[in-house]
């Protein structure tokens, strides 16, 4: 699932806007950033407790690729068709509709989306429980026909999700509008806790079966098919739960099924997000079955290590690029509003302060996770079913993963100052771009490095899709002034550098002193390893006098009340 992001609200000449203060916008931002980021702590808590659920009743499992297939395709349409929509077209239109008439003209909008919606991805659920054999066919080729047979039966479980999922996304974005941020910030929670539960409740336990040859009797694990499928109704229970959260945030709202769907705002709604939608058919329908097709053919557990590995980078890349973009997008929207040299000038500056922000903390965050890489993994996972080999292949990916975390995160900020400049087109033109590198090095690489190949594209082409916004963007506002981003960016890497050398050398050391694994000694030694670490960075930091990590120590002391 997408994790909720900020809306970007653009006042209009026709409602003016009070100005606020300084104080009165860093006292918002704080707020929101502070309920968001607590959500998506949660919510990534609550990821990474599914999956470890999910390696230690199934481990690197057909099984588990199969449910990966049955989940992509209702999570490839709701990004396509709907969840895109939220930031891009959903928020601003119907902000405007709020400030500019009144609440009852925002819920008749709202109802007509919610009726097109609902009529909609009705149609589309039907289309896929029919075709499903022929849908997990093109995604999961190289499966088996026990793994296909079950990845149908799990996708037409997992389709009508869609519905719900797409109300979700039309009633968060109303409370976007309207500036409620909590209940769509813990949606991402209730929904992984939904599956956590439905699995340790309903999954049957992994036992062992015996097993003939040549040799003898052998006992292997047995992952019967009926715990993945309580996995799966975890899945569709969760998307419903994460839309009636919702319901408390829109007291008094006056919502009604209705089919007359001529509204202009629709027309609106459609015109803005038609650029972005070109990226996303790219990503949702060619890269994703492309990618897993590819996946597929590497043997049993790729898609699960994939899958393993994204978990992880998404605690970084969503602890700090968007908690950052949320702090900082509706003012870079205000500021670009204002045609004025102190305006653009401000734009320039709030943009710096979040790329010397993010530089400050995804370097760190990037190189100890690479290092750390297998003590995490084994703590996280090699429990049950999931063994060494697992580790060993799902910190190969992690690793390869990480290599681009930085210039993703960089580029996520970059990518909505267009967005804040009402430029849709730009972005999605350079995603199209980064895409078609994507599949080029996959191909290329793929007869030699195989699974790990999709890795290293991935990598590149976030690399390729940050240059690009950078010098476009930069052209665009006429440079970024005096913002200082490659001097913050050579001390943070040195910060991190030694960071990292300090990780490589004691982990090592340290595992030989704390002995035999368990997970008492797993735990001990990340927190060992991880805390010298981090206090090597914090030194070196406080030695090259990195400002932007002082401006975030103050502000989470005024944060606090200290």
């Amino acid at each position: 699932m997408p994790e909720p992001t900020a809306p970007v609200i653009t006042p209009t000449p026709d409602v003016p806007e009070q100005t606020p203060s300084q104080e009165e916008t860093n006292a918002r931002l704080a707020r929101a950033t502070g309920v968001v980021a607590l959500g998506n702590v949660t919510s990534r808590v609550l990821g990474l407790a599914r999956e470890i659920v999910l390696t230690n009743l199934f481990g690197a499992s057909r099984a588990v690729d199969a449910f990966n297939v049955a989940i992509i395709v209702p999570k490839a349409l709701y990004d396509l068709l709907i969840g895109g929509h939220v930031n891009s077209a959903l928020v601003p239109v119907l902000s405007e509709v709020a400030a500019r008439e009144n609440r009852r003209a925002l819920w008749q909008l709202v109802s007509v989306l919610c009726s097109l919606v609902a009529v909609l991805l009705a149609v589309i659920v039907l289309v896929l429980v029919i075709f499903a054999p022929q849908i997990v066919q093109v995604i999961g080729g190289g499966f088996d026909a026990p793994t296909l047979a079950l990845a149908t039966r799990l996708l037409q479980l997992t389709a009508p999700a869609l519905i719900f999922l797409g109300l979700f996304a039309v009633l968060s974005g109303t409370l976007y509008a309207l500036r409620e941020f909590t209940w769509p910030a813990f949606a991402v929670t209730i929904f992984n806790a939904s599956i956590v539960v439905m699995a340790l409740l309903f999954a049957p336990p992994v036992g062992m079966i015996p097993s003939l040859t040549p040799s003898g009797v052998t006992w292997e694990v047995a992952r019967p098919a009926a715990g993945i499928v309580a996995v799966t109704l975890g899945w569709l229970v969760g998307s419903v739960a994460q839309l009636i959260l919702q319901m408390p945030g829109l007291r008094g709202a006056r919502l009604t099924l209705t089919l007359r769907w001529k509204h202009p705002a629709l027309k609106q709604i459609a015109l803005l997000y038609a650029p972005v939608m070109a990226s996303l058919v790219m990503d949702t329908l060619v890269i994703r079955t492309f990618s897993y097709n590819l996946a597929s053919q590497t043997g049993e557990g790729s898609i699960g290590y994939m899958t393993w590995a994204t978990t992880l980078i998404q605690f970084p890349q969503g602890l700090v690029a968007t908690a950052i973009s949320i702090a900082i997008l509706p003012t870079l929207s205000r500021q670009s509003a204002l045609l004025t040299e102190e305006g653009q000038q401000a734009f320039k500056d709030t943009l710096g302060l979040g790329l010397r922000l993010a530089t400050t903390l995804i370097l760190p965050a990037s190189i100890g996770l690479f290092t750390l890489a297998t003590p995490i993994v084994m703590l996280l996972f090699q429990h049950g079913a999931f063994n060494a080999h697992d580790t060993a292949m799902t910190v190969m990916a992690l690793r390869l993963y990480l290599i681009g975390l930085p210039f993703a995160a960089l580029d996520l900020l970059l990518v909505y100052a267009f967005y804040a400049r009402q430029d849709t087109l730009t972005p999605a033109l350079i995603g199209v771009l980064s895409l078609g590198v994507y599949m080029a090095v996959a191909v290329l690489l793929f007869p030699r490095a195989g699974l790990f190949s999709l890795m290293i594209a991935d990598s590149v082409k976030f690399v390729v899709h940050a240059l690009v916004s950078a010098g476009l963007l930069r052209r665009r506002m006429g440079g970024f002034g005096d913002q200082r981003l490659l001097l913050t960016i050579g001390k943070s890497l040195l910060a991190a550098g030694a960071m990292g050398a300090v990780a490589w050398i004691i982990t090592p050391l340290l595992t030989t002193w704390i002995g035999t694994a368990s997970l008492i000694r797993e735990v001990l030694l990340v927190l060992l390893a991880g805390g010298i670490s981090t206090a090597i960075f914090l030194g070196i930091a406080a030695l090259l006098r990195i400002d932007e990590l002082r401006w975030l120590g103050a502000m989470l002391r005024r944060r606090l009340g200290r």
